[in-house]
């Protein structure tokens, strides 16, 4: 067993440059076949007094006209904490897509991106999303030059 046969990964947000008083919106995951989604978001530079918070919606509709937000899924990550990582896991969500939301507000915030990991696939191997540019299994490599 390995882990790169185990999860699917997702880019579902590419980096925003600093700013305040919006909402940035990840693209959603289909979570037919999967139990779980870990959205891994990464920051740059957080402003002192920014307010800047992640959650999740799920909804059932491909175009997204249904998401409503997941109860309980705010994290909010402290204006000190620059360059630092949030990580949400949404298990066994109710509906079929779920994507990930941050919002900004009083200060600027530099999101990094938002990489989405599903998990407890029905199938394997998995298959990597198109925004994975490649991936390499090594067992019990010798060691010498990379």
């Amino acid at each position: 067993m390995n882990l790169s046969n185990e999860v699917k990964v997702t880019r579902v947000m590419n980096a925003v440059a600093a700013g305040t008083g919006d909402t940035q919106t990840g693209t959603h995951v289909d979570m037919q076949g999967f139990d779980g989604v870990v959205f891994i978001t990464t920051f740059g530079a957080l402003t002192a007094t920014a307010v800047t918070k992640l959650h999740a919606e799920q909804g059932n509709a491909s175009n997204d006209s249904d998401m409503a937000d997941l109860a309980g899924t705010e994290m909010a990550i402290a204006d000190t904490a620059s360059n630092k990582v949030l990580v949400l896991d949404i298990y066994r969500p109710a509906e079929r897509y779920v994507r990930p939301l941050i919002t900004r507000a009083t200060a600027n915030a530099v999101i990094d991106g938002i990489y989405a990991i599903q998990y407890g696939p029905k199938a394997y191997p998995t298959a990597q999303d198109t925004s994975v540019a490649g991936t390499e299994l090594h067992v019990s490599p010798a060691e010498g030059t990379a």
